[in-house]
């Protein structure tokens, strides 16, 4: 397939040409500042790209430019990816959202939820009802990830040796048994916590398809749907595109970081909630099927009423994540006004956010600062890629949609 490429000029798509020259100034600052290394920004109305801007460098030590085929790590963006997945199999009635997640997965047969206490003295009690496939699917199972460091389950789940939410050597059963073994943080479906559960949907795919998680997507998703670049592993002919992969130094600089093992053959560990390597052009196409509801160029893998489903927000009594979060780090103001769907945030209020956003507008992010959202609405698809794992929070997404926001005419 050839690189995501301009199609039409911003003005015929409703979008101000000189805002979106402001945009590309503002990101461009950031490289020549050494806070990016490079990135590309992508802007489509009515399914037809209208901005597109490459900048910097994919890799500073090579100087090698961004371009528009560089492969980057979409990191959590894999998570609509593997709820797209889900709700294929949903929709063939393999299962169901409402299904206990122990028939399938028998280790979350007796699921228990913390009550008190931390390390060995920790105290739990009878969850008083199963894990659903809905609580993965938004984030209200009661799983988490050691990584917080906020609460004692946070800590259950490093002993386990579940840092960074894989153990290592081992792979997406023994990972997903692991999980199960561990206190839930609250009761399933009452509070909202961003956790592991796409890698407990990632082998709820493999075990009810009968097929290995990197199969299942290509099979059934990126193939049908023209996304030749996105999986779990790096060819020896992609190599050459991939982007290094950067975090923040203590002076604010850059400098390389491991990443994903992408190289040296298909990972031991599929990582549902994680684990995918994509292009501008892949994601285009993946934003594009969610946002034409279902359906892309004649290839149908969802029906609408399920996108609109999965593009609503679940949590419950209409909560957003500020007001449902259970973590410091989820009591922030970007949360006010943005719900969850089954696999991407969903704005609910407008009014509320921090951020410009039309209402009903869905999408996710990743850890290296790679972002996508659809505003239905106003038939706005965008994208943001770079390769940064930033030690705290940054401006980059909240710029990205007021400068975006600012361009549009209509």
């Amino acid at each position: 397939m050839p690189p995501l490429r301009q199609e039409t000029d911003a003005g015929a798509a409703g979008l101000d040409a000189d805002a979106l020259d402001r945009l590309d100034l503002h990101f461009a600052r950031q490289v020549e500042e050494g806070r990016l290394p490079g990135f590309l920004v992508a802007v489509a109305r009515g399914g037809r790209v209208a901005h597109l801007t490459v900048h910097g460098r994919r890799d500073l030590a090579a100087g090698l430019p961004v371009t528009a085929d560089t492969l980057w790590r979409i990191y959590s963006m894999t998570k609509p990816v593997t709820s797209v997945a889900v709700l294929m199999l949903v929709e063939e009635g393999l299962l169901s959202l409402d299904d206990p997640v122990a028939r399938y997965l028998p280790a979350f047969a007796a699921p228990r939820v913390y009550v008190r206490g931390s390390g060995s003295g920790t105290v739990t009690r009878p969850a008083a009802g199963p894990v659903l496939v809905r609580h993965l699917m938004t984030h209200t199972a009661g799983l988490t990830f050691g990584f917080y460091h906020s609460h004692p389950v946070d800590g259950l789940y490093r002993a386990a040796g579940l840092d960074s939410s894989v153990r290592p050597g081992d792979d997406l059963a023994e990972t997903v048994d692991l999980y199960a073994s561990l206190p839930l943080q609250f009761e399933p479906g009452t509070e909202w916590n961003y956790s592991v559960a796409s890698n407990v949907l990632g082998r709820l795919v493999e075990v009810v398809s009968g097929q290995p998680l990197d199969t299942f997507l290509t099979s059934r998703v990126f193939g049908p749907l023209g996304m030749p670049d996105t999986g779990f592993e790096v060819t020896d002919e992609q190599a050459e595109r991939l982007a290094e992969l950067y975090g923040e130094t203590d002076d604010g600089g850059l400098e390389p970081v491991p990443g994903l093992p992408l190289r040296g053959g298909r990972p031991r560990l599929l990582s549902g909630s994680g684990g995918l390597v994509s292009t501008a052009y892949d994601v285009h196409r993946f934003a594009e099927l969610l946002r034409r509801r279902g359906e892309l160029d004649g290839v149908r893998l969802l029906r609408p009423s399920t996108v609109d489903l999965m593009t609503r927000n679940h949590l419950p009594g209409g909560a957003d994540l500020r007001a449902l979060g259970s973590r410091p780090a989820h009591d922030q103001p970007g949360n006010d006004g943005v719900g969850f769907g089954l696999g991407v945030s969903v704005v609910t209020d407008p009014d509320r956010t921090r951020s410009p956003s039309g209402l009903g507008t869905y999408g996710w992010s990743g850890v290296a600062t790679t972002t996508f959202w659809v505003d239905p609405g106003r038939g706005l698809t965008v994208q943001f890629m770079t390769q940064v794992r930033p030690r705290s929070s940054h401006t980059v997404y909240p710029d990205l949609k007021r400068l975006v926001h600012e361009a549009l005419t209509d």
